[in-house]
């Protein structure tokens, strides 16, 4: 998310930072702003909403300098104003930020305590003022830098330059991304690497917990305690098309590989870990009052809205109905205002989850919106808004949308839970220590691409899929199958396995592949059983178990492994075989993977 552009050599830096700048739009962001030194003086300019608001800014007045940096962000911690827009300065510093400062309440009092004033929502301020107060402090911007990150608790990926000594940019980086492009008498630094390929393909990638110190003539890298590290250089073979792609073929498959990033940021800075809690801003809706929570959505969101269901009845106890948005104005639905609508949507601009909520306010409900888009329409028609970060999502086919979702669903479900006494604090604490371990779950199913590239070779030809699964798995079963239909234009479909028998059992012969999700939990006999149903019908058995699951990899003509984590948070481990079991049957077929037929990111008409 957000980006970052800093440079210093004989260019004029304002167009090398917004040229850079639009070449990271595709990150996402929904304001930005840039800061040069010209002379002894900073010129900034900010702006909410596209870089094309920002230009006109720089127009009206545009200055001279060969030194900057610049930001387009999403906002985390305040509102997309101008105000808190990114650079923030103090005394002689910039900075710009990506990540998160999870402790920027802490410092904050601390720094108010010492008569520091605020101007702005950002925890980003937070970073300038103690880069400023070191400054004073030490009188060297390197030794600021290193001093001001050291109670910061967090994530970050910053860039600052001082009016006291302006032939350098600071960079430092803790699980954010930050590249630095280096060439002859310049240097450019970049939270990727789109942004830095029109002036040089010769990179510098920091790794946690390092800062670079830039000069025209080149860079010097140390860790977080001052001593010397030593970078190599490398060579960047990419286009910029391919760079915004990363370096994968396809943006469904960056961005399938891009979910331990995507549900990190998901809860980063929420998880209240000694509270047993989560912290949802402003979050102000009594949930003692609410007798009957709804989620409403379409496609890939709606699925995710049935492991909701699951995880509010089980979490927060509360009578939870799953409404598609497209049929639920249509009928009478029974909500009051002791009801709560949970309503998803990656784009924020679904028209039938829009009106689905537009006909709950009217009846009195109250709506949480979970979404990715920063002040998108269900953002502003709703009482409170959960956004999972996501980042932009390309692939027409959504797939760290969808997870990010079961993310913040598992979340508002704890909370509303600890909120009404269902959750102890110790069973809190369990729930918290294993979404905690969820991002590195995610890493090792991912670690199955080399096995389900066999698997989809073997399988591409076939014209029919069936995907079974149980309990709060079975919603997976229906995304896999929606999934493979998308992408690769074959027929599928999913089903909770114990309804085989009423009906899909009939399409079962040695020419239907049958998906089935088997991990070890109370229903795994249920399931055993309706593997044995279909391979005494010569079914072909591809089965995802979570573990050494012996009596169904005994069953199973294929077998993919993931690691294994509570029920609750299973569908998140689940789903990503089956992503990238679409994904590479697709590839083989040759269908447009990133922009199938037919199909629109967002569905804004009904």
């Amino acid at each position: 998310m957000c980006g970052i552009v800093g440079y210093i050599g004989p260019r004029k830096a304002m167009d090398v930072i917004i040229e850079g700048l639009k070449r990271l739009e595709y990150r996402g962001y929904d304001s930005s702003g840039l800061v040069v030194i010209d002379g002894r003086q900073f010129v900034r300019y900010r702006s909410p909403g596209k870089i094309a608001n920002l230009v006109d800014r720089v127009k009206e007045s545009p200055a001279g300098s060969h030194i900057g940096i610049g930001h387009t962000r999403w906002a985390t911690h305040g509102r997309p104003t101008e105000e808190n827009a990114h650079p923030h300065m103090v005394d002689g510093v910039a900075v710009v930020h990506n990540g998160i400062v999870e402790n920027y309440l802490e410092l904050k009092e601390e720094l108010k305590g010492e008569g520091v004033s605020f101007s702005s929502e950002t925890d980003t301020e937070v970073l300038a003022h103690l880069i400023a107060r070191e400054l004073e402090r030490r009188g060297g911007l390197e030794e600021a830098v290193r001093e001001a990150l050291r109670p910061v608790r967090g994530s970050y990926a910053i860039a600052v330059i001082s009016t006291r000594e302006p032939d350098k940019v600071i960079g430092a980086r803790k699980e954010c991304p930050l590249v630095v492009g280096l060439a002859s008498g310049e240097a450019i630094l970049s939270s990727d690497l789109p942004a830095i390929l029109d002036i040089t393909t010769r990179a510098i990638f920091l790794d946690d917990g390092e800062m670079a110190v830039v000069t025209a003539s080149g860079v010097r890298v140390r860790d977080n305690e001052g001593r010397e590290a030593r970078k190599p250089v490398k060579s960047i073979d990419w286009s910029p098309v391919m760079a915004e792609k990363g370096g994968y073929r396809h943006f469904m498959q960056k961005e399938i590989f891009e979910q331990p990033r995507a549900t990190t940021d998901t809860f980063r800075g929420l998880l209240l870990e000694e509270e047993a809690d989560v912290f949802l801003h402003d979050f102000n809706i009594d949930t003692s009052t609410i007798d009957r929570l709804y989620t409403v959505a379409c496609g890939t969101s709606w699925h995710a809205g049935l492991v909701g269901k699951f995880l509010f009845e089980e979490l927060s106890r509360i009578p939870t109905e799953v409404d598609l948005a497209s049929e639920f104005r249509y009928r009478s639905p029974l909500v009051t205002e002791k009801t709560l609508v949970v309503a998803i949507s990656q784009s924020g601009e679904t028209a039938d989850t829009l009106s689905a909520v537009r006909e709950a306010k009217k009846r009195g409900a109250k709506v949480v919106a979970i979404t990715n888009v920063v002040e998108s329409s269900l953002a502003r028609e709703s009482h409170w808004t959960f956004y999972t970060h996501a980042g932009p999502e390309i692939g027409v086919a959504s797939t760290k949308a969808f997870t990010t979702q079961l993310v913040a669903l598992f979340l508002l479900a704890l909370h509303m839970g600890r909120m009404r006494h269902i959750i102890e604090k110790h069973r809190g604490m369990e729930l918290i220590g294993e979404l905690l371990a969820i991002p590195s779950k995610v890493e090792e199913a991912l670690a199955t691409e080399p096995a389900i590239k066999g698997i989809a070779k073997k399988y591409s030809g076939y014209g029919n899929f069936l995907y079974l699964a149980r309990g709060i798995n079975y919603p997976i079963a229906l995304e896999g199958a929606l999934k493979l239909k998308e992408v690769s234009y074959i027929h599928a479909e999913g089903y909770p396995a114990g309804e085989m028998k009423h009906g899909p059992i009939a399409l079962i012969d040695e020419q239907m592949p049958v998906v089935v999700l088997a991990p070890e939990d109370e229903l795994y006999p249920k399931i055993l059983a309706n593997m044995e149903e279909v391979r005494a019908r010569d079914g072909r058995l591809i089965c995802v178990v979570d573990g050494d699951n012996t009596e169904a990899i005994e069953l199973a003509e294929d077998v993919i492994r993931v690691p294994r984590t509570i029920h609750h948070l299973m569908p998140v481990v689940m789903v990503v075989p089956l992503q990238l079991l679409a994904y590479h049957i697709a590839v083989l077929k040759g269908t447009d993977v990133d922009q199938p037929r037919n199909l629109a990111k967002s569905v804004t008409v009904e």
